[in-house]
């Protein structure tokens, strides 16, 4: 799909999309307001932050925001102030995503998509043994969509032990509460070690972990190279990055809010504006 449509000029009609982080980036507001541009639609897309999370969500409510992009650490403690949960968010208890249809607010959750989509191109069997690091809200999508697939043979490793053994008795997988001398084909970080700001040089998994995997996924999405995918890469391992998880969840949250679906040619063009190529 090309277009030649002319995006109209901000204006009292201009439908306004958000995002809200503890370390907002620019890789959403790049990739949706780039296909705002390129498919003429009459949207914006800014990131936020908040200390007042029921406030933010009130004025998505009140300000009749359409969509609101959740990240860390919002995906948990959002849903009490949501309307309703779709299918993809109310399995897991985990949004990512808001859609605000006047005034009645929806979670959804576009990274267990996202994530079940690249585990698949990545070749991932069913019977590889994992090591998911981190319980909170992404941890649980990808839990979620390691568990559809058929893998069930991994550990969950995270310190908190009542969040780490709810997510792992939920799906039958082992706990842990560090990593230490674990080791697994396929390793995966759902957590903010390595992400930009105080954990931004930690690594998520000691280097014999990483030596002795077949593939590490990462679903920190900024950096987009972590310390655990540098590693990675050092020791030639297949890689899965946040920034891939980044792509796919954002192309249906665009979907989502606007009802317009891009070629893959135009998301492709996005997301290399959104990482700056």
């Amino acid at each position: 799909m090309t277009t030649d449509a002319t995006k109209p000029p901000i204006g009292p009609k201009t439908r306004l999309c958000m995002s809200l982080a503890a370390r907002p980036g620019t890789f959403g507001t790049r990739f949706h307001n780039r296909l705002y541009e390129q498919l003429g639609l009459d949207y914006v897309y800014k990131a936020f932050t908040t200390t007042d999370l029921p406030a933010a969500i009130g004025g998505v409510r009140a300000l009749q925001i359409r969509g609101c992009a959740i990240s860390m650490p919002f995906k948990e403690a959002v849903i009490p102030l949501l309307d309703a949960m779709a299918p993809s968010a109310g399995a897991i208890d985990s949004v990512n995503t808001i859609v605000n249809d006047d005034g009645r607010l929806t979670g959804y959750n576009t990274d267990y998509t996202a994530i079940y989509t690249l585990l698949e191109r990545a070749g991932i069997g069913p019977d590889t043994r994992f090591i998911l690091r981190g319980a909170g809200g992404m941890a649980k999508a990808v839990a979620a969509a390691l568990f559809n697939r058929g893998q069930t043979n991994g550990v969950v490793v995270a310190r908190n032990e009542a969040k780490g053994r709810a997510l792992a008795a939920l799906y039958g997988f082992g706990w842990e509460a560090a990593p230490d001398d674990l080791t697994a084909p396929l390793l995966i970080n759902a957590t903010p070690l390595g992400m930009a700001g105080a954990d931004e040089d930690s690594l998520a998994f000691p280097e014999a972990a990483i030596k002795a995997a077949h593939t590490v996924f990462d679903v920190v999405a900024l950096p987009v190279e972590t310390p655990l995918l540098r590693a990675a890469e050092k020791a030639g391992k297949q890689r899965i990055s946040g920034a891939e998880v980044a792509v796919l969840q954002a192309l249906e949250q665009f979907v989502l809010y606007t009802g317009v679906r891009p070629s893959t040619e135009l998301a492709a063009q996005a997301a290399a504006f959104a990482r700056g190529a």
